[in-house]
């Protein structure tokens, strides 16, 4: 298996987490929860929709821009709308051909403080990004699933963690045995 087809599966994987945990009730997914960071539940999923989107978006133009994202509040209210974004997605990155991982990239890398606003582009490649998405994505659930249990909801052991922690624990469970 390529490492790019490592890479797409395991983003998709994560997506589907993402339209589980999004098919939970409406009102417990989008209502901001003043003692956890970062808004609802349903503004961390649509951030890391819109990373995605971004990904595709500069593919077009070998040019990723991260920040340049619609923030579009549908996706935040909308569990339907978002599972449905997160299908889509899917869907693109299956049909990623496995000659891309190579494929150079620039990438907006912000700075703000140092650029002053301007766009500050970095090299990169289409496995990079995908491994970045993957992080990222990582890395809200984690907040997704912080947010889920301060309302009683869990969203399963393995939603937010990392899949080399997941594997992790497993090798450390069968040695134990």
């Amino acid at each position: 298996m390529s490492q790019l087809h490592v890479l797409i599966e395991t983003n998709c994987a994560l997506l589907r987490q993402g339209q589980q945990a999004m098919a939970l009730d409406d009102a417990a997914l989008y209502r901001p929860d003043p003692s956890a960071p970062g808004g609802s539940i349903g503004a961390h999923f649509r951030h890391v929709l819109e990373h995605y989107t971004g990904f595709f978006s500069g593919l077009a133009t070998g040019r990723i821009d991260y920040d340049a994202r619609a923030r579009d509040a549908a996706l935040e209210s909308d569990a339907a709308l978002a599972r449905a974004a997160a299908e889509q997605i899917i869907e693109q990155l299956q049909r990623c051909p496995a000659a891309l991982a190579d494929q150079p990239v620039q990438v907006n890398v912000a700075v703000a403080t140092a650029s002053h606003g301007r766009p500050q582009w970095s090299d990169s490649t289409i496995a990079r990004e995908l491994a970045y998405l993957l992080s990222h994505t990582v890395h809200h659930y984690a907040l997704i699933a912080l947010h889920a249990r301060q309302r009683g909801i869990e969203l399963g052991e393995e939603f937010g963690v990392a899949p080399s922690t997941i594997e992790y624990r497993s090798t450390q469970l069968a040695a134990s045995r």
